[in-house]
């Protein structure tokens, strides 16, 4: 039987490589991308890129974008509220598990699958437990391209924010940083690769500081968007 799910979808290169290996398993079918936006702000939580992207994002995966609205800044008990009413619109899809694009962090697992134990929807961690340098290069290779969208200031320099995720990306990161960011040291927007039909097309505006982080604004080169 295949089971159905909605992947929790942050616009970064993770979400999006998790989407493709669940392509390959036919046990497996996404049936929807699910993302947080803040509003009124219409940006994608931590990731600070633009919900129009999200929606371009999602027409090119040929799957429906479900958005959850939440303010910023977004008190604990009321982004469990948001999600918990999305879960239950899950579950009255028929819809069966929910994917994350987790890497190792323990403690985010363990909140994900709290929150999603009271709704009984099964959930999904494809890229868990990879080897980041391993999986860093998988991804490049296969053709998936993103923009750094913030980077943390205190492990990254400048010059970081709105770079391409390539190989060159790699090598240039400092010691200690992860080559997936998995720490948090940088989030990326996702415009390229085997999980999208076609690729969409961004350029990188004005880069700003700003509590420590430095965004990069990634802005669509089409109108359509």
């Amino acid at each position: 039987m295949t089971v159905k799910a909605w992947l929790f979808w942050s616009s970064g290169k993770d979400s999006a490589y998790s989407l493709h290996v669940l392509h390959a398993q036919d046990e497996i079918e996404v049936m929807g991308l699910v993302t947080t936006v803040h509003r009124p702000a219409k940006r994608v939580a931590v990731h600070a890129v633009r919900e129009s992207l999200v929606w371009a994002q999602a027409r090119a995966c040929g799957l429906p974008l479900i958005t959850v609205p939440i303010p910023e800044p977004c008190p604990n008990t009321e982004y469990e509220t948001a999600i918990g009413i999305t879960l239950e619109q899950a579950k009255a899809k028929g819809i069966n598990a929910v994917v994350f694009g987790d890497l190792f962090l323990e403690d985010i697992r363990e909140y994900r699958e709290s929150l999603l134990e009271r709704s009984g929807l099964r959930p999904l961690f494809p890229l868990w437990g990879r080897d980041t340098g391993v999986l860093a290069a998988e991804m490049i290779a296969a053709g998936l391209r993103a923009h750094l969208t913030c980077i943390d200031a205190k492990v990254l320099p400048y010059e970081f924010a709105g770079r391409t995720y390539d190989a060159g990306l790699l090598r240039d990161l400092p010691d200690g940083v992860d080559p997936c960011g998995e720490n948090g040291e940088f989030h990326t927007f996702a415009y390229a690769g085997p999980m999208f039909r076609r690729s969409i097309p961004v350029s990188v505006g004005k880069i700003i500081e700003r509590d420590g982080f430095v965004y990069a604004d990634v802005i669509p080169d089409s109108r359509d968007m």
